[in-house]
C-alpha cells in the first residue's frame, strides 16, 4: 500500500504481529532474519521494512551499512547490520554480546496493516484483555 493510502480499518501494530524473527552474529555483525506469519503479510513486509527503516530503528546502535535480502519464496528477509554488536562477543562488555535480543528491538518497528488483513494478524492485540 503506497504512503498517503490508508483507510480508516488500517491498523498500526509492531511487527511481530505479522512476523517473527531470529538473530546471528559473525563478529561486530548482526544477521536478523524476519519471517511473515502469513504469506499475505509478504508485500507488507517488502514495502515497509525496509533497510532505511531498519537503520532508523537500530539508530542508538549506530550501524554502519545496513543491507536487506530478500527471500520470496520463504516469505522471509534477511537483515545483515555492520558494527552493532559493540565489537563483537569477544570484545562487547554487554549483557547480550551476541546481538540474540536484537531481534526483537526490530519485531517493535511499526508496520500499517490493511483492514482486510487484520484476521491474520498473530498475538493479543491493544483491546485484548490478555495483551
Amino acid at each position: 500500500m503506497p504512503h498517503g493510502r490508508h483507510r480508516a480499518h488500517d491498523q498500526v501494530v509492531p511487527l511481530h504481529r505479522i512476523a517473527h524473527g531470529r538473530t546471528g552474529d559473525k563478529g561486530n555483525r548482526s544477521n536478523i532474519s524476519v519471517i511473515a506469519w502469513h504469506p499475505d503479510f509478504w508485500p507488507l513486509l517488502v514495502e515497509q521494512v525496509t533497510e532505511a527503516a531498519v537503520a532508523r530503528q537500530f539508530a542508538h546502535r549506530r550501524p554502519t551499512r545496513v543491507v536487506r535480502h530478500l527471500l520470496p519464496n520463504l516469505h522471509a528477509m534477511n537483515f545483515v547490520l555492520d558494527d552493532v554488536l559493540d565489537g563483537g562477543v569477544n570484545d562487547a562488555l554487554n549483557l547480550d554480546s551476541h546481538g540474540k535480543s536484537l531481534s526483537f528491538l526490530l519485531l517493535d518497528l511499526p508496520v500499517r496493516v490493511p483492514g482486510a488483513l487484520v484476521q491474520h494478524l498473530a498475538g493479543p492485540g491493544e483491546d485484548d484483555p490478555e495483551g
